[in-house]
């Protein structure tokens, strides 16, 4: 399409929306938001000036329908549609839809979207072209046989690939010939269920592979250029987490190389648009490197290019589609400083990176010099199931390396997504590893780091903080928030916020009135130790991870002591400022920010657990539960009942036994579903099991699903 585009539609949700949002607001460009069920509220949603709905929560009902987003594109009037990542970015049916309706499709042509798209063409396109790629084997419809064969000539260690998809489904990495043709019939089948396609082929693996990707933008007038390389190898299970432009591995000679590789990849398929061919190369031999594929659309990762470079590759997607020449020659591209990007997801990495969910009641996302983020957040977002775990990526800009690391460490720090637990610290552990400061990267680092992280449970200052609060919001009179015996509860008074109350990009926490309504839900919120004319102290018992503690706190706001578990007393004074609070402890000051979410869950021994206070520092988030012991039937503790419960946000696929059977050690009794990753669980014990559940339940991260009761020992020599 070549002429003016003032309406574009993004065919996308949660960061890339808002992020293309941003550009087309910039432009003058009017933006047209698609949405399902599940996003009705989203930030995108309320940030475009035009929304249409288009189905259902299920992505392959809304999202992925070609022929709902293109009704939507012109029911709105628009002549473009940007795709993002993921979805229908790299789709060619839908950039032949998107050419029968007449809208520009801002990617590249359908011939380079199937060319690339099949991992076997696309090297044999690029190799024609000078590309060097990494031996193997590569054509359509090798049988087994023949793969075996190949695999001598090629040497080991050998990796398995499929032809078509990507993220790692169907590849195998072979290190010796005995394990080969079970890893052909385990790759083709996973391959087959992911993609409907269970084309193989087989290529050298490299030792120490570092996966660098290089930016390309190329226009419809011939002119290609590269942007500078993108270091992506800080990844796990062949999913990125940490990025950064330039590479601390190349030089200049070695990045001009590589760069006119990316750019004579582009060329092979007449490319136009913004590009990123991705290749491997050796960590023990840099100015070797070879192409693995190209992806046809804008990366998640861009941001950081941007940052080095100066340059909107969103603004040039669009100048590009209405037929620009781009505006500067290789010779006239910079890379200044570094920069570096951290993907926020919604997964616990102290539960093997089982993802999580739940709802936004308190966001802070950091600003200042040097740091950008990209973000799909507000305070009210429902992360769920139904979509990617990825909820934003923070970006730093330094004028070398260090600086970048650091500023980016910062920017973690105060960046605070209350009421979802996420991987923030373990992508702060990530950056202060001895290696990846010192830039010796590789594929296999993240996942060799991995089992040595070890998830911080909040300090004591942070416990004191939420029991600090607590006591304040029962307090009466000036000194608190609560007015205890005027008949109004002091959570009423604490919760002042509405639930919009986070400024996005101010560095605000929001703090919702769910929160309020909360904290005086029951009468155990409301601290009960103090008496006039009697020093009683306030006892509020916190959990935080494995950690279980009573803060006792002793005093009047202004002038108290405090123990954590009967330890050493220090002096507090303590005061509320809306939800935050400020405690200052020993005469070291240190303010908090609040939000608090109602959850339901339970522990292994039976004790009840109320609503989360998610706390927030200057150096970190944490959920700390406030705990009371559940009443206890007589025999519980001694008959070793169990009760099972939620590790992760999903819906229920499967109910393994029948509510009241009797079930041994192992029996497999639910299994949940996220993220299409699977998580059945057994029973701990032999007994009786109780089902809370049922197929098809949506269920939240440690929601009891199941009890198991044993007989008790009289019953036990009755039988």
């Amino acid at each position: 399409m070549t002429g003016q585009i003032d309406t574009v539609l993004i065919a996308n949700r949660g960061e890339i929306a808002v992020r293309v949002i941003r550009t087309l607001r910039r432009m003058g460009i009017r933006s047209v938001a698609v949405y399902s069920d599940a996003d009705a509220d989203a930030r995108h949603v309320r940030e475009a000036d035009t929304a249409v709905r288009v189905g259902p929560a299920s992505a392959r009902a809304s999202y992925l329908d070609v022929d709902k987003v293109i009704a939507a594109a012109t029911a709105t009037g628009a002549q473009a549609i940007h795709p993002g990542y993921g979805f229908l970015s790299e789709n060619a049916d839908f950039a032949v839809a998107c050419s029968a309706a007449g809208i520009a499709f801002l990617g590249p042509s359908v011939k380079a979207i199937e060319v690339m798209g099949d991992k076997i063409t696309a090297k044999n396109a690029v190799s024609a072209f000078g590309v060097p790629v990494v031996p193997g084997i590569a054509r359509p419809g090798l049988t087994d046989a023949e793969l075996i064969e190949a695999a001598a000539d090629i040497g080991y260690p050998i990796l398995v690939k499929p032809s078509a998809g990507g993220g790692g489904k169907g590849m195998r990495l072979v290190e010796k010939h005995a394990d080969l043709a079970s890893a052909l019939t385990s790759a083709r089948r996973e391959a087959s269920s992911s993609f409907g396609d269970d084309t193989l082929f087989l290529e050298r693996f490299v030792l120490t592979p570092r996966h660098i990707e290089v930016q390309i933008l190329a226009d419809e007038h011939g002119n290609v250029v590269h942007l500078g390389e993108r270091e992506c190898s800080l990844q796990r299970r062949h999913q990125k987490v940490i990025e950064e432009a330039p590479s601390p591995l190349l030089d200049a000679d070695a990045r001009a190389r590589i760069g006119e590789a990316a750019c004579n990849t582009a060329r092979s398929v007449d490319y136009t648009g913004a590009g990123t061919v991705e290749f491997i190369v050796s960590a023990n031999a840099p100015d070797d490197f070879f192409f693995m594929e190209m992806n046809t659309r804008l990366q998640v990762e861009h941001p950081v290019t941007e940052m080095v470079t100066g340059l909107d590759l969103v603004e040039w997607q669009i100048r590009v589609a209405a037929g620009e020449k781009l505006g500067f020659s290789q010779d006239e591209i910079t890379l200044t400083g570094h920069a570096i990007e951290a993907r926020v997801y919604a997964e616990d990495p102290g539960r093997g990176f089982l993802p999580t969910g739940g709802d936004v009641v308190g966001l802070r996302e950091p600003v200042g010099d040097g740091v950008r983020t990209d973000s799909g957040l507000s305070v009210g977002t429902v992360v769920g199931s139904d979509y990617d775990p990825m909820l934003s990526k923070v970006i730093a800009w330094g004028e070398d390396r260090p600086a970048a690391l650091r500023t980016l460490d910062r920017a973690l720090a105060g960046t605070a997504v209350q009421g979802v637990v996420t991987n923030i610290e373990f992508a702060r552990f990530l950056l202060a590893d001895n290696d990846v400061v010192a830039g010796r990267l590789d594929t296999g680092l993240l996942d060799r780091r991995a089992p040595d992280f070890v998830a911080s449970t909040a300090p004591d200052e942070a416990l004191v903080a939420v029991a600090a609060q607590l006591w304040l919001a029962g307090w009466p009179g000036p000194e608190g928030s609560g007015t205890r015996g005027s008949g109004t509860r002091g959570s009423e008074v604490l919760g002042s916020g509405t639930r919009g109350s986070g400024t996005l990009g101010s560095g605000a926490l929001g703090s919702g009135t769910r929160g309020s309504e909360m904290l005086g839900a029951d009468p155990w919120d409301v601290p009960t130790g103090w008496r006039v004319g009697v020093d009683a102290p306030t006892v509020v018992r916190l959990s935080s991870g494995d950690r279980t503690v009573h803060v006792a706190i002793t005093g009047r706001p202004r002038a108290a002591v405090v123990s954590v578990d009967g330890g050493e007393s220090r002096t507090l004074t303590a005061s509320l400022a809306g939800s935050d609070v400020t405690v200052v402890i020993d005469d070291i000051r240190t303010s908090w920010a609040f939000a608090h979410s109602r959850d339901t869950a339970h522990n292994t021994s039976g004790t009840a657990l109320g609503s989360t206070v998610w706390i927030s520092g200057t150096d970190g988030t944490w959920p700390v539960r406030k705990v009371r012991e559940a009443s206890v039937r007589e025999g519980d503790a001694q008959s070793g009942d169990a009760e099972i419960t939620s590790p992760m946000p999903g819906s229920v696929i499967a109910v393994g036994v029948a509510d009241g059977a009797e079930v041994h050690t192992g029996d497999t009794l639910v299994v949940v579903e996220a993220m299409k990753m699977e998580h059945a669980l057994t029973a701990p014990t032999d007994g009786t099991v109780e089902l809370l559940v049922a197929v098809g339940d949506q269920v939240r991260v440690d929601q009891l699903l199941a009890r198991v009761s044993r007989r008790n020992e009289s019953e036990e020599n009755q039988a």
